[in-house]
């Protein structure tokens, strides 16, 4: 199938379209709905009130009953997305595996959505992704942190989250490929003026698996967040 074919198909399944696009009346939901699923299969840059129109089977004017342009559309498209992410359960005992959970939810989250992590920080918050962050708060304030040792722990969750993900989305080598592109990196490297460097990328030819590194990462922060209640 050609890759413009394919990429119609995927937009079809996600959203439903043809006669089933058509089915009830145009709602807000629908209308983020339908542009997630365009922006999941085709990127924002070819996004417009226009093609969501197209996908939605209405005139681009009922649009704006519901987003006033682009702009609008995308932030709320961001904050549908959070509400994906799974929330933490309150009163936790075992509120690093609830945080855990929730980090998971939120990394698993952007990276089905990959075009979103580079938007998260572009917008206001909104109800979605404040109940998501007001989550991961009240979780850290349960457990009997400080408001400053809970503030410090929630931008150091929050950080790994959207940074790990990032670096992910942007990496240009597959993990299936990581071996064999370091493998041919260390060869053309001067391997005399940067050894500890030489050391690191030899260990992800020799240990191709390192495991989870998003998890290892999120194990440190959450074993270093000891409760100190003020």
């Amino acid at each position: 199938m050609p890759r413009a074919a394919k990429k119609t198909a995927r937009r079809a399944s996600a959203t439903g379209s043809g006669a089933r696009a058509n089915r009830g009346p145009l709602t807000r939901e629908r209308v983020l709905t339908a542009a997630i699923a365009w922006a999941d299969a085709e990127g924002t840059d070819g996004l417009s009130m226009r093609v969501l129109a197209g996908e939605l089977g209405c005139g681009v004017m009922s649009l704006y009953n519901h987003v006033a342009n682009k702009d609008e559309m995308l932030e709320g498209m961001v904050d549908l997305v959070a509400s994906e992410i799974a929330l933490p359960a309150p009163q936790n005992r075992d509120w690093q595996g609830a945080l855990r959970e929730t980090a998971r939810s939120a990394h698993d989250t952007l990276m089905r959505h990959r075009w979103a992590a580079p938007m998260w920080s572009r917008y206001l918050p909104g109800p979605e992704r404040l109940r998501h962050m007001d989550g991961i708060l009240r979780t850290l304030r349960e457990a009997g942190l400080s408001v400053d040792r809970a503030c410090r722990g929630f931008h150091a969750i929050t950080t790994h989250i959207l940074g790990f993900t990032l670096q992910r989305l942007d990496f240009p080598v597959a993990q299936k490929d990581l071996a064999s592109a370091a493998s041919d990196f260390l060869a053309g490297m001067p391997t005399e003026e940067f050894p500890w460097f030489a050391e690191h990328v030899q260990h992800h030819v020799d240990e191709p698996d390192q495991g989870d590194s998003f998890s290892f990462v999120l194990d440190l922060i959450l074993e270093g967040l000891e409760p100190d209640v003020d």
